[in-house]
């Protein structure tokens, strides 16, 4: 199949992946770039359209799905990177795997995160560390945005990734969890230095701008804090994040 105008109702239906609201109506999502794509079909992540530059058709014979050659000006136009990438994929969103989630060992929360791409960065290093699930938890950025898909390198698919609304969920499935509160330091605070994860570990972040909230720090049954200079009021919440993951490892 072959697509060259920026107004045909296919590319006109695929932009709308760029928006929250139509991911959410579709259950769609976009996939930028060889490296995603490609990691998308090993995984197993439906692809419904594959939009590939007409010079790089050959590449792509690998996916069994609806190849669309087409042109630099329709990737531009459907993609949401400066410059038009080659591959532009829809896929399906996967669903939540609540029941895999009550058996992992080594889980952490996010809460109320509002940046696509450090979110993109967390997921990329739990993969790496090996970090058993993902609980989104709150008013947190859509896991479906472009950014945080980008950002995620091809992992978004490799590990659980679990949206939990109420606090009742959380402790029905976490009551026989430690349960970790990362705060700056209290007077009941555990130093990162002197902490040595558990059996079964969930740990919880918070928001960039305002960490945890209280119904969460109540809920937890530790406060975890890493040891910092004086001069640094914090880090960035993706570096907190993965220090504290490549622990549990």
């Amino acid at each position: 199949m072959e697509i060259t105008g920026l107004n045909n109702s296919l590319v006109k239906e695929t932009v709308k992946l760029q928006q929250k609201k139509y991911r959410n109506e579709s259950g769609k999502f976009l996939i930028e770039g060889y490296k995603s794509v490609y990691e998308a079909s090993e995984y197993g992540i439906k692809l419904e359209n594959v939009f590939i530059l007409s010079s790089k058709l050959e590449k792509y014979k690998f996916l069994k799905t609806n190849l669309i050659s087409t042109t630099e000006a329709v990737l531009k136009k459907i993609s949401t990177t400066d410059s038009a990438p080659e591959v532009v994929a829809v896929g399906v969103q996967p669903e939540n795997d609540i029941e895999s989630l009550k058996s992992a060992k080594k889980v952490i929360l996010l809460e109320n995160i509002s940046d696509a791409g450090n979110l993109g960065t967390i997921i990329r290093s739990a993969v790496a560390f090996n970090i058993d699930s993902i609980v989104l938890y709150g008013d947190t950025v859509d896991l479906y945005n472009p950014k945080c898909v980008r950002s995620a390198v091809g992992n978004l698919w490799k590990i659980n990734i679990v949206q939990l609304k109420s606090l009742n969920q959380l402790q029905d499935i976490f009551k026989d969890y430690e349960r970790i509160a990362t705060l700056p330091k209290t007077e009941t605070s555990v130093m990162f230095s002197d902490w040595n994860p558990t059996n079964k570990t969930l740990v919880m972040f918070g928001s960039e701008a305002d960490g945890l909230s209280k119904e969460l720090i109540d809920f937890s049954n530790k406060n975890l804090t890493i040891e910092m200079n004086d001069n640094v009021e914090s880090l960035n919440l993706s570096v907190s994040a993965s220090i504290i993951m490549y622990k549990m490892k």
